[in-house]
């Protein structure tokens, strides 16, 4: 599936008169580039919860695995809207974007060897696909869930000349 090409506009408020735009071939090659993505989600209670992990950028969308039973499965099976963020550890250069969505159970299954295929080009991590998500080949009786998320919203926030811009995706 093609990726959408997303609405961006500059934000004035947040961003140096200088400041342009970043086209969106630009922020989805940065998505694509990075390897560590953080996931802030809510617990069932209300509170925050955010975690560094691996995510893949594929058909317009960012998608990570999670084991059944770990904490952030449990927020996302509660309330699925989550935001991804990746960034420059510089204050002067970079460009860090967020990606704020719902984010979905992948077990597609054609999908899912896609998937398995670019975490091991991608991570090296060795994963096969099975009905309801990944499976660890190393721990065979693990179940791991793999979520898409497909951006409602992204910002990215350049850093030289400093400015942010907001995507938004046609319905």
């Amino acid at each position: 599936m093609p990726e959408i090409e997303p609405i961006g506009e500059l934000d004035a408020r947040f961003s140096e008169r200088s400041a342009k735009a970043r086209p969106w071939a630009e922020v989805a090659e940065v998505l694509a580039a990075r390897e560590m993505f953080w996931l802030s989600s809510v617990r069932g209670d209300g509170r925050p919860h955010v975690v560094p992990l691996p995510a893949v950028w594929l058909d317009g969308a960012l998608y990570f695995c999670s084991g059944s039973d770990e904490q952030k499965t449990k927020n996302l099976l509660f309330d699925p809207r989550c935001v991804l963020s990746a960034g420059a550890n510089a204050l002067h250069f970079g460009l860090d974007v967020v990606v704020e969505g719902s984010a979905a159970r992948v077990t597609d299954q054609d999908l899912l060897q896609r998937l398995v295929a670019l975490w091991k080009s991608k991570l090296d991590w060795d994963f096969q696909a099975a009905e309801d998500g990944f499976r660890d080949p190393h721990a065979p009786n693990s179940s791991v869930f793999v979520f898409g998320v497909k951006p409602v919203k992204v910002l990215a926030f350049d850093k030289g000349p400093y400015g942010q811009t907001r995507y938004s995706f046609p319905a």
